[in-house]
């Protein structure tokens, strides 16, 4: 991990950074702690942990993998049918989310070509949705090949939800939204039990569940991750597999303590952490407020 910066020198960091997302030079790489960020609690859990509790409330598992959500996911697709899996996360992730500030700024950016958003809700979409026009914005999302005859690691959407089959019109689209793990909207895909990541891991090493439009956006661009983790190898692989090529500038805000996986994680790709609390990134980089002396 790069030496760490003053409180002042990370919020003149954090000005620099809004100049590049919205030109388009960084790309946004959004976590579920953005939704809690101004301290109001979520309709829906953001923490892999709170998703494996809200399962477990519903379906009791071994108390051994309790709190391991892709461990709670794959137990109830065993033991109940993935049907019923299905059920239950649409019930979790039913209640919709509203954007933050920060939601509606990226949203409102035509010069920002990828957003990435790593958790299941939908309100980066919605944003997108109150934005801007149709013809400028969709999605692609990882999705699992449980039941899947195809070879298939992927869908895209269109701003109005249907299905496309080439995956080459996101080329077109001013903005694409990436959700690498899937979406309650805009037709419930999840990456969420163990056997969903399976192949998934097995290949993610030579990026073929990588949309190849990704692959070309990052080759000149860096990340900066905003309410995201990294605690478990699973994220840890997923964010290194999706910046892989790229040539950054890297940048993470995260007022908490790393832990010493996370510390090992931004040293070994050089990404410097800004000690802020994400409310108050949030709100500098949405234009809220001003960079604090």
């Amino acid at each position: 991990m790069t030496a760490p910066l003053t409180a002042a020198a990370a919020r003149d960091v954090l000005l620099g950074l809004r100049d590049d997302i919205a030109a388009g030079r960084l790309i946004p790489y959004l976590g579920p702690d953005l939704l809690v960020a101004d301290g109001q609690p979520a309709s829906i859990p953001v923490t892999t942990r709170g998703l494996a509790d809200r399962l477990n409330a519903k379906v009791a598992v071994p108390g051994r993998i309790r709190g391991n959500m892709w461990s709670v996911a794959q137990y109830i697709e065993s033991r109940r049918h993935r049907q019923t899996l299905m059920k239950l996360l649409a019930e979790i992730f039913g209640p919709a989310v509203a954007p933050t500030p920060l939601h509606h700024w990226l949203a409102g950016l035509p010069g920002l070509p990828l957003i990435i958003d790593t958790w299941y809700d939908g309100a980066m979409a919605a944003a997108l949705a109150e934005a801007r026009p149709a013809a400028e914005w969709g999605q692609i999302q990882g999705v699992t090949r449980n039941g899947e005859w195809r070879d298939i690691w992927r869908k895209t959407f269109d701003a109005a939800g249907t299905e496309l089959e080439d995956e080459g019109a996101a080329a077109a689209w001013q903005t694409v939204l990436y959700k690498p793990h899937g979406s309650v909207a805009p037709a419930a895909n999840y990456l969420i039990s163990d056997s969903d990541y399976v192949e998934v891991l097995t290949e993610i090493d030579i990026q073929s569940p990588i949309p190849p439009l990704v692959k070309d956006l990052r080759t000149t661009r860096g990340f900066v991750f905003l309410g995201c983790r990294f605690y478990d190898q699973m994220l840890r692989t997923y964010a290194r597999q999706i910046m892989k090529r790229s040539v950054g500038p890297y940048y993470a805000v995260l007022a908490e303590t790393p832990t010493k996986n996370e510390e090992k994680f931004f040293a070994e790709l050089g990404i410097q952490v800004l000690a802020l609390p994400l409310a108050e990134a949030a709100a500098v980089l949405a234009g809220e407020v001003a960079a604090a002396a």
